[in-house]
């Protein structure tokens, strides 16, 4: 029996990189798959490869810094597919620039970074919190190494608050949900080879080099990395795990 069969999953950034390849990876376990993402093109084809593949999937456009709509596409997904159980906090964006440029840059790269990848995640919780503990549901946040540690190869200090954040958050609301049943964990993706970094990868490869360099694993890591262990943290063979953070990172934090 698929592992997720009966569930209804909420992906957030599923357009592309991790968010779409988990929404397949739950589409093959038996979920019913909505994505969400601001990218309405990249969106509606990523939903239609897996009607293709024989997966159930909706898609609606969401931009999740606007808390206003995103209770507006909870509502429209209660209505139209059903009761969510599962909901992957995906969505993200990150600038690798560091405090000491021009104030203006810095301060949105600060607003921007930290309303998408932390409030983005809190907005998104909050608009599907009541199907979630209704259903005792699963919730899985996508934090990332630098939960944990700063890299300064190169400088991204806002980046960095915003995943700490997520890590904290994950922590704090899987204390106060588990007495309803909602377990809560994050992921902590190390170099993942995505549309996200891309154009970093290809200006910059040097940079690319220094972190595989000291990845024990001695290679980047593909979207398909990130779908084993969100499928595990989804489904109940993870029943009695919350709280925590799963780490995807090739080894990169053990040495």
């Amino acid at each position: 029996m698929p592992l997720l069969q009966n569930h209804i999953a909420v992906v957030t950034g599923a357009a592309s990189g991790i968010g779409r390849a988990i929404a397949a990876g739950y589409a093959r376990e038996g979920a019913q798959v909505v994505l969400l993402d601001m990218n309405e093109k990249a969106l509606a084809e990523a939903a239609q490869e897996i009607r293709s593949a024989g997966g159930k999937a909706e898609s609606f456009v969401l931009n999740v810094t606007r808390r206003e709509d995103c209770v507006a596409v909870a509502k429209k997904v209660a209505e139209k597919v059903g009761q969510v159980s599962i909901l992957v906090n995906n969505a993200g964006i990150a600038r690798r620039n560091g405090m000491l440029g021009a104030t203006e840059a810095v301060i949105n790269d600060w607003e921007d970074i930290i309303a998408i990848n932390l409030t983005g995640v809190f907005n998104v919780t909050h608009a599907f919190l009541a199907p979630l503990r209704a259903s005792k549901g699963r919730i899985v946040n996508i934090g990332s190494i630098q939960s944990f540690v700063h890299l300064r190869t190169p400088s991204s200090p806002a980046y960095t608050a915003s995943k700490h954040g997520v890590l904290g958050f994950t922590k704090a609301l899987a204390a106060e949900l588990g007495k309803d049943g909602v377990r809560v964990n994050a992921i902590g993706p190390g170099f993942i080879e995505t549309p996200l970094n891309e154009k970093v990868r290809a200006s910059n490869p040097e940079l690319a080099k220094v972190f595989i360099e000291h990845t024990p694993l001695g290679r980047a890591g593909k979207p398909e990395d990130i779908v084993g262990p969100a499928v595990f943290l989804a489904s109940d063979l993870s029943a009695y795990v919350s709280g925590t953070i799963v780490m995807v990172d090739g080894g990169y934090r053990t040495i």
